[in-house]
């Protein structure tokens, strides 16, 4: 099976949002639903060095995510009904509507934070990689939208191959090793490690609480 997976190039991100909008006007989602989110991870101090000056370590920097398509999905593991499966072909993770009985345990069990639970249908709902662009030789909607190209995707052992010194994950995104993600990213020069706790999402209500 060939794994598609997603490359982020946080070098060239600029946090303007363009892929989560446009995935919102293609999925035609309401308000209270992203299925892509930027998350603004923001972090330092200043130092008064005695003298009248002053030296800072400051950062900001931006991490487009939606779902990572993980080789070890933990969404697809513990869902009660078993309405989440990984495609045969691609490796892209969809929620089977019909089987959905809107438990809620994938919103719970993402360390991604990307399943979302609407409150209308009452069923799980999130990014399926634009099955049906790619399934049509396209790349996902946030793919063509992004005006700077931080984003690629693709088989993600080629993005891998093609993009060195890339890793599966930076702060403010959890360890890598708990789901395996399908993900790409190369660090800008501000970004920092997993775990670090020197920032804070300074957007967090937007990715974070996202009320369905």
């Amino acid at each position: 099976m060939t794994q598609y997976g997603f490359y982020f190039d946080s070098a060239r991100c600029t946090g303007c949002k363009t892929c989560e909008m446009a995935c919102k006007d293609y999925k035609d989602l309401p308000s209270t639903i992203a299925f892509r989110k930027v998350y603004d991870y923001e972090g330092g101090t200043w130092t008064d060095a005695g003298n009248g000056t002053y030296t800072s370590d400051t950062f900001a920097y931006h991490v487009s995510l939606a779902c990572n398509h993980c080789a070890m999905p933990a969404c697809m593991a513990k869902c009660p009904s078993g309405a989440i499966e990984k495609d045969g072909k691609t490796g892209l993770v969809r929620i089977d509507q019909e089987k959905c009985t809107g438990v809620g345990v994938c919103v719970t069990t993402c360390p991604y934070n990307v399943p979302i639970l609407d409150a209308t249908t009452k069923k799980g709902v999130k990014c399926d990689g634009c099955a049906d662009r790619v399934a049509e030789g396209m790349n996902p909607i946030c793919v063509e939208s992004c005006p700077v190209r931080a984003l690629e995707f693709g088989d993600i052992e080629e993005l891998r191959s093609k993009h060195a010194g890339t890793v599966a994950g930076i702060a403010p995104l959890p360890s890598p090793d708990e789901t395996t993600p399908s993900l790409a990213i190369n660090p800008c020069p501000a970004a920092k490690e997993v775990g670090d706790t020197t920032g804070a999402i300074m957007n967090e209500k937007e990715v974070t609480d996202i009320p369905a």
